[in-house]
């Protein structure tokens, strides 16, 4: 039994035949077919856009991603490549640093050795200058102890360096005076000849003392040069060792970058396999899609036509005119449904297309009007249209449900991207203000150490000056005190030579005969004029000199003050100007470091924001998939169960 069914009309007071009723009914399904295709024309072009636009945006994710993993290689290759030369020269840097310390074990070692050998000679020379002493002592006493003379002379022998011929003659000499006889006459002569002998002995003692001299002289010139190269050699280690550990942290950058850039090689390597296979299924889906929707024009077209040639024939005079003729007409009122049978299944049937519709109406939902589109096609067609009525409503419930299921998978993987995009983001955006201040702290901290240096380079420069300037002061009045020195010399010389003439001839004329001694009277007065004019020249001479040691005294110690370095008194002393030097040095180096230090820092900047940049990209290629403005996700899944559940209850309504 075929059942027609119809949208609501509601007819007051007009007559219709059953033909003029199913040409309603045909023309509103043509209608409603033509409004459905051109709704999925829209639908498709809406669709065909997502899949042209996602295509793209994958296309330039691979391109991107095959650009950076390009990038990623030469940035490992050139990493590994620094790793292995700054391990080179790490490795020379630790040879270097060893030779060093082995060359200042073994300059201390020598060094120790010699001062040992120092103090024993000094030690020597100075019990050779005590014994000589001693027997120059015992030759002047009154009982001239010859013997003992020639002990202390056979103790000298044994620490001195005074020939062997000076020793021999002196104790012959000693020999025979201490063998000559005794008597008054010969005392003299025995007094007379240790006088030869204790000049001798004075003379040996100058040669001694001059040899402890010399000897002190070569030590300190050899401790100034073990200083000199122990600074040398520490000034290199620490050279070196600050080379070491600025290459060692430039190896461990290097490493670390590598390791990252290996990192991110195997993420951007996977997520470029990922894009390529998202791409080869969005083709294919999309070009599914396309065959479909090309299917379903091309039904839709032809249920026109052929609704329409059905509509041409109806209304023909060949059914119409004998539908009116022998047909009887139908009252309706308010009827949904004719029906050509009166039985229960029919009603059923109505029942269940009444509430399709009410559902498409009240939802607003496109798959109860396209269900209710299709019950009214499945009706004219032949056999069993509920069976087909209710294998449609059993696929569309496996349809929404697998949709539903796509649907939390998709929502699922939006909030773990966004979760990890936002986290990464918040991460970088964070890095990025530290490293930033981290660069700005070591901009001012370099500025400030370039400051201070020109500040302690404009004081060397001006204690230069001021070294210099006391440099000229201090010649001009050396020459000046030396002229001086020298002029109260030669007139006290003068003056002295002239009190000798004066004295000798006065004292000659005191004795002369013939009445006349010389202005004796007027001599007087000009002797000691004479002397006081000589004490004078002496006065002047020693306080000359004695302004002449101080100006000396203060000018080096004024030049070791602002100077370089320098021995007082045995003992090392560093001036200001040397002082300023090595604090220049020394902030140099800190510049040096904190440069180095600020070009890392600069280059991690670059790094992170780079990295920034990327995850706002992804963000922002993240909204359109994940972020709808329209309808909520909350909202479509509501729909969705509202629409499972009606479909569930027209299944009840035909299993009733």
């Amino acid at each position: 039994m075929k059942l027609i069914l119809a949208m609501p009309v509601v007819v007051l007071g007009a007559a219709v035949t059953p033909t003029e009723k199913v040409v309603q009914l045909l023309e509103g399904m043509k209608a409603k077919a033509e409004q459905e295709k051109e709704a999925g024309i829209t639908a498709f072009k809406e669709y065909t856009r997502f899949c042209r636009n996602t295509a793209q945006e994958k296309k330039f994710a691979i391109e991107d991603a095959e650009k950076a993993m390009d990038q990623l290689k030469a940035e490992i290759s050139k990493e590994q490549a620094d790793s292995e030369r700054l391990g080179q020269e790490i490795e020379a840097l630790d040879g270097e640093i060893a030779q060093a310390e082995a060359d200042m074990q073994a300059a201390t070692e020598l060094r120790v050795k010699e001062k040992a050998d120092y103090e024993a000679q000094d030690a020597d020379y100075a019990e050779s200058l005590d014994a000589l002493e001693s027997g120059i002592f015992k030759l002047k006493q009154r009982d001239h102890d010859v013997s003992q003379a020639d002990m202390f002379l056979q103790k000298a022998a044994q620490h001195s360096k005074v020939l062997a011929s000076e020793w021999s003659t002196v104790r012959k000499m000693l020999a025979q005076v201490a063998q000559a006889p005794e008597g008054a006459p010969q005392a003299a002569a025995y007094t007379s000849n240790l006088a030869p002998i204790i000049d001798m002995f004075k003379e040996m003692k100058k040669k001694i003392s001059d040899e402890k001299s010399d000897l002190n002289k070569e030590e300190a010139n050899r401790a100034h040069a073990y200083e000199l190269q122990m600074m040398d050699l520490t000034d290199q280690v620490e050279y070196d060792k600050t080379q070491r550990e600025n290459k060692a942290a430039a190896r461990a950058g290097a490493n670390k970058a590598a390791a990252q850039a290996e990192q991110e090689l195997s993420e951007t390597t996977a997520a470029h396999a990922d894009d390529v296979k998202t791409l080869s299924d969005l083709n294919a889906e999309c070009q599914k899609e396309t065959e479909e929707f090309d299917m379903r024009q091309q039904t839709r077209k032809e249920e026109i036509a052929a609704i329409g040639q059905a509509i041409d024939i109806l209304s023909s005079d060949s059914v119409k005119g004998k539908a009116e003729k022998h047909l009887p007409t139908l009252i309706q009122s308010s009827s949904l449904l004719q029906l050509r049978s009166s039985n229960t299944k029919s009603i059923k049937e109505s029942r269940l297309f009444q509430f399709v519709q009410e559902k498409a109406h009240n939802l607003k939902s496109q798959t109860f009007a396209l269900l209710a589109a299709q019950m009214a096609s499945q009706s004219s067609a032949g056999g069993d249209p509920m069976a087909k009525v209710k294998q449609m409503i059993s696929d569309l419930i496996d349809r929404l449900e697998s949709e539903a299921g796509e649907e939390a998978q998709h929502h699922q993987w939006c909030n773990k991207e966004l979760h990890d995009n936002k986290v990464t983001r918040d991460e970088r955006t964070s890095e990025v203000e530290q490293l930033t201040a981290n660069v700005e702290e070591l901009a001012a901290s370099i500025a400030k150490l370039e400051k201070d240096n020109q500040e302690l380079r404009d004081q060397i420069k001006q204690l230069g000056e001021a070294m210099a300037k006391a440099t000229s002061v201090r010649e001009e009045e050396h020459a000046r005190n030396t002229e001086t020195i020298a002029d109260s010399k030669e007139a006290q010389a003068a003056v002295q030579k002239a009190l000798e003439v004066l004295h000798s001839f006065y004292d000659k004329a005191a004795s002369a005969g013939g009445g006349y001694t010389g202005q004796q009277g007027s001599s007087t007065g000009v002797l000691g004029m004479l002397e006081v004019i000589a004490s004078d020249f002496a006065r002047l001479q020693s306080e000359t000199e004695s302004s002449e040691d101080d100006a000396a005294r203060d000018y080096k110690k004024f030049m070791l003050e602002a100077g370089g370095c320098g021995y007082v008194n045995g003992a090392e002393v560093c001036g200001s100007t040397a002082e300023k030097t090595d604090l220049v040095k020394s902030k140099e180096k800190l510049i040096k470091k904190k440069s180095s230090e600020k070009a890392k820092r600069e280059k991690e900047l670059d790094d992170t924001q780079s990295e920034l940049n990327e995850a706002n990209e992804v963000y922002d290629k993240l909204k359109p998939a994940c972020i709808n403005p329209g309808v909520s996700v909350e909202e479509r899944v509501q729909q969705r169960e509202q629409e499972i559940a009606s479909l569930q209850e027209a299944l009840e309504i035909l299993e009733e």
